[in-house]
Order: structure tokens, then C-alpha cells, then sequence
């Protein structure tokens, strides 16, 4: 497998990038963080022997707080017509010779003017013009990088994107323009980006949650951006004391992204970081059955749905739709033993934001 270390730049200048307020990471250092005004009183005119009664106030409604690290994000800063051009820094692939497709992590520059959070996403137009000669339309990707990026300085901005090739039903050879478009960027190149977009994924802004992470292949990325926020960085305001719990499946070994860096995470996280990996063409469970994402979080149901009854629990899921069917199918009997409506608990989650998902 590709190493990402490999494929960065080493000039002192690169180096100094970095902002100290980030150890040294995996992917940098080593192959392997005004209600009175809704209130006057009106008064009527009266008699000398009758008093007013002052109106009843109009009810306030109460903003909703949200559980998730939304202060001040910013989405939409820019549209379709008017995007951010940015460079194209760093292209290397992550996945094998062996793999079925190739993933690429690439690297743009922001020069800090999209301001993301973990767990958004932005668009990129592929460059060139569609069959009616008009532009390409924007593509929305997970964004792989924490806020700080790569780099550490606030500047950049990763995803990780696969490479979509496929034979249609007439034979021919189709390739996905704007993931093609990426995966063949050269260092330089030009890069038209929207956004940031998104609130569904953010990160929660208690620092003893349980966060349970569940990715599958490129479904990864978001989980990346929050487990370097957690374990490669340095925060003043948030310190991570909690449980960080990443399940990622894909179907070969060589298809493990960033396999390197979440087994030194697992390292220096201790006891706030579990990592399972599912290889649904090289590992079977106990049964002979394949090991999908959901077949390895069988073997952990109990432990899960006891979690899953706790308020500082949130699921995050991201990658192929297929896997909440698999997920809800392993809760709905551990729910009713305790007899609770699986599904009906799963929509409380969603309302507390306990239960998010961003699937395709």
C-alpha cells in the first residue's frame, strides 16, 4: 500500500507549516487530533373606575441548542457561480496494487478562506463542459481533513475520493467525470471549490462523549477529520476524554484507508480509541459469513445497545446506504428484549442528534 508520507513534501519550508499547536501525525511525522421588546404592555382607554389589564405576553419560542460544535459554522460561503479556486497540493493513492479500484487522498489549498468543521463536506467542478456545453455540475465530497488541515495551519483542505470506472450495459467504459477529474490532478492544477456544506455530521461538543464512528471505504473521511481533531491535535477549548470507537469496512485489505494512521491512533489513544476492521473478502465471523461492517458490529450487540440507551452517545454512519438496514436488523431483537420498538427508539436518537448518517 501506498504510504502517504511518501508522497509529501519534505522542504523546510513545507515543515514550517505546521502549526506547533499539532503533534507530530501519521500522515506528517510516521507511516503509521430581546424578549422584553415582545413584551409591552398595551393599554386600552377606560373609564375613571375600571383599570386595564395588561395583554397576555406573546409566547417566545426557544432557540433549539444543539449538541454538536455548530457556533459560528459557516456554509454556503461559496455558490456554483462564483467558487473558490484553489491548488492542488498533494494527489498520492492510498490503496493497493490489489485493491478493486483506486482511492486518492488529495490535498487543495484554502489559504484559510473556506473555513470548515469537521464533518462538513464541499463541492468541486470538474473542469471542461458537459455534452450540451455547459458546465460540469458540482460534486459533493466528505471532507477527510480536520479544521487545522493537513498541514496544521488552517490553510488546506483534504478529501478522499474514489475513482469511478465502470462497463455500462452496452459494454462500454464509462468513467465518473468528476472523480476521474480528481484522481488525475497534478500538483498546481486548479481546483473550483464550493461550499462548506453540511450540519448533519458534526462532531458532538461533549468531550466525554461515545462517539461511534461506522465508514465504509471512502465513508471514512469525516471520521478521519474527527479522530485527527481528537488525537493529533492540541485544542484549548476541547479535550477529548471520551470514547472514540471506529468500525471500517471494505472488501479487501488493500483497500483499508489509512490503516497506518488509526493503528497509532490506537496506540496513543489508549483507552478513549477502539478500531474493527470488517474485510468482507478476506474474513468471515464465527458462522462462515462474510464480515461486513454490521457482521463485525454483531459481535459487540450488547455492549452496543447498552451504549445506545446512554444520552452522550452518538452514531455517526457514512458510506453505503446498505449497512443501516444491517444495523437496524442486529438491534431490533437486543431492543425488544428490553422491550423497546428499535425503530422508534432510532427516530428519538435522531432527534436528540444521537443517530446521524450521510449514506449514497
Amino acid at each position: 500500500m501506498a504510504a502517504l508520507t511518501a508522497a509529501l513534501p519534505s522542504s523546510p519550508a513545507a515543515k514550517a507549516a505546521v502549526s506547533s499547536s499539532v503533534s507530530p501525525p501519521c500522515f506528517l511525522a510516521c507511516p503509521s487530533r430581546l424578549r422584553n421588546a415582545s413584551r409591552g404592555v398595551r393599554t386600552a382607554q377606560v373609564s375613571t373606575t375600571e383599570t386595564a389589564e395588561p395583554a397576555a405576553p406573546a409566547p417566545v419560542k426557544e432557540k433549539k441548542i444543539s449538541k454538536k460544535q455548530d457556533e459560528g459554522v459557516v456554509t454556503n460561503k461559496y455558490r456554483p457561480k462564483e467558487p473558490y479556486v484553489g491548488r492542488c497540493l498533494l494527489n498520492t493513492r492510498i490503496t493497493g496494487d490489489n485493491a478493486p479500484g483506486e482511492t486518492w487522498h488529495m490535498v487543495f489549498s484554502t489559504e484559510g478562506e473556506i473555513p470548515y468543521r469537521e464533518g462538513q463536506s464541499i463541492g468541486v467542478i470538474a473542469d471542461g463542459e458537459d455534452k450540451n456545453g455547459k458546465p460540469h455540475k458540482l460534486r459533493l465530497y466528505s471532507i477527510a481533513s480536520s479544521a487545522l488541515g493537513d498541514f496544521g495551519d488552517s490553510k488546506t483542505v483534504s478529501l478522499c475520493v474514489k475513482r469511478l470506472v465502470y462497463t455500462n450495459d452496452a459494454g462500454e467504459v464509462v468513467k465518473g467525470v468528476c472523480s476521474n477529474f480528481l484522481c488525475d490532478l497534478k500538483q498546481g492544477q486548479e481546483v473550483k471549490i464550493t461550499g462548506p456544506v453540511g450540519k448533519e455530521m458534526l462532531m458532538p461538543k461533549d468531550p466525554n462523549a461515545t462517539i461511534i464512528m461506522l465508514g465504509t471505504g471512502t465513508g471514512i473521511a469525516p471520521f478521519r477529520s474527527f479522530l485527527w481533531k481528537i488525537f493529533f491535535e492540541e485544542h484549548e477549548d476541547y479535550k477529548f476524554n471520551g470514547l472514540a470507537w471506529l468500525f471500517l469496512g471494505v472488501p479487501t485489505s488493500d483497500t483499508l484507508l489509512y490503516k497506518e494512521e488509526f493503528e497509532h491512533m490506537a496506540k496513543i489513544g489508549g483507552d478513549n480509541f477502539r478500531l474493527d476492521f470488517a474485510v468482507s473478502r478476506e474474513q468471515t465471523n464465527a458462522a462462515g459469513e462474510k464480515m461486513y461492517i454490521q457482521t463485525r458490529m454483531a459481535e459487540y450487540k450488547e455492549e452496543l445497545w447498552e451504549m445506545l440507551k446512554k444520552d452522550n452517545t452518538y452514531v455517526y454512519m457514512c458510506g453505503l446506504k446498505g449497512m443501516e438496514k444491517g444495523i437496524d436488523d442486529i438491534m431490533v431483537d437486543l431492543a425488544a428484549k428490553d422491550g423497546i420498538n428499535w425503530i422508534d427508539y432510532k427516530k428519538q436518537l435522531k432527534k436528540a442528534e444521537q443517530w446521524n448518517v450521510e449514506v449514497y
